[in-house]
């Protein structure tokens, strides 16, 4: 009994979904069903093909089920040398969930389950990662920039050492070339 009343609040909220409130009569939505139901047995019961059908509908449902065919279609033989296909591939699988069932304690310490609290620490230390690699990336720069201007002056102050050098040697050549008139 207290089936049938579950049933019958839920036929009402059912039509005071479908009609609103107030334009709701009551046993509306019940009647019609009831109504389809008749019709529906009426019409079964002086058919015999219908009888049939609804007898093999049971059939009907396993023949459309999508893996009906793969089981008439591929015999044992074949479903076997499938699995013998894939015996690498399943020991491995054995051995990574032996594996997860082994440090299973671990991922359910109390320090995996802290993470989450402690993620906006990391967040902040992210944040600090970040502004430092940007402040090295900016020092990199500056020091990149540095160096090249090392180098220009190293190749103009050797450049201008070996003007010096070759002047130097012609003013030396020029004084020994001289007579010695003294």
């Amino acid at each position: 009994m207290a089936e049938l009343e579950k049933l019958q609040s839920r036929l009402e909220k059912l039509e005071t979904g479908l009609y609103g409130e107030r334009t709701r009569q009551a046993g509306q939505f019940t009647d019609a069903v009831v109504k389809v139901q008749a019709s529906l047995g009426n019409i079964s019961s002086k058919r015999e093909r219908i009888k049939t059908l609804y007898k093999k509908i049971e059939d009907l449902i396993k023949y459309l089920d999508p893996q009906y065919i793969d089981r008439i279609a591929v015999p044992d033989a074949m479903k076997l040398e499938f699995i013998l296909a894939e015996e690498h591939f399943i020991h491995s699988q054995v051995r990574l969930l032996e594996s997860v069932k082994k440090h299973q304690p671990y991922l359910e310490s109390e320090h995996i389950k802290a993470v989450p609290n402690y993620s906006s620490k990391v967040q902040a230390l992210t944040q600090v990662q970040i502004q430092e690699q940007d402040q090295c990336n900016a020092i990199t720069e500056d020091v990149s920039k540095m160096l090249d201007e090392y180098n220009k002056m190293i190749l103009l102050l050797s450049k201008q050492f070996v003007q010096w050098e070759e002047l130097l040697t012609k003013l030396e050549a020029a004084k020994q070339i001289k007579p010695l008139s003294d």
